[in-house]
């Protein structure tokens, strides 16, 4: 590409999607030296910028892969064009204004920050949906491992509220 004449931008641009759409979440530093490669490259033009846009590609080419950031935005993005909308749960609903007591709105909401781990079981989604599903590869298997304990809880919540 650079021998035949294609604009920089063209080839960063690749290298930029390359690391959101192919190594997403299993390495997201991927994306961070994509963009440093865009933004080096269009600061010091050819012939230099082919050495960072060289860096960002091989790292990018022996990253591993993840698309489940992709699978998590277009399942969210299907159920909406369906028509599977879900309403806002009244504890996420704003609760600074006159009335918004008697609405429910903001009752019962538990602030995470003051739970150890910065975690509270509340189920923020008000239905049984999943849309992210991490892998088993780099970052994202220590994001998994870190949120199976949440889902984990979650599942539990919505077990108790199913049989009262």
């Amino acid at each position: 590409m650079i021998h035949a004449g294609e604009d920089p931008r063209f080839i960063a641009r690749r290298i930029a999607i390359c690391a959101a759409e192919d190594v997403g979440l299993a390495d997201p530093m991927a994306l961070v030296l994509a963009n440093a490669a865009v933004q080096v490259s269009e600061f010091i033009g050819w012939p230099e910028a082919r050495i960072p846009l060289a860096e960002a590609a091989i790292y990018i080419a022996t990253a591993y892969k993840s698309n489940s950031a992709i699978m998590a935005i277009d399942s969210a993005l299907s159920d909406v064009r369906s028509g599977k909308t879900i309403p806002v749960p009244d504890i996420l609903k704003d609760s600074h204004y006159s009335g918004a007591e008697k609405l429910g709105h903001g009752n019962d909401y538990l602030y995470a920050h003051n739970f150890p781990g910065h975690f509270v079981p509340q189920d923020y989604l008000g239905a049984d949906r999943t849309y992210y599903v991490p892998n088993e590869l780099g970052t994202e298997k220590k994001i998994k491992e870190r949120s199976q304990p949440w889902r984990d809880a979650l599942k539990k919540i919505r077990k108790k509220c199913e049989n009262e």
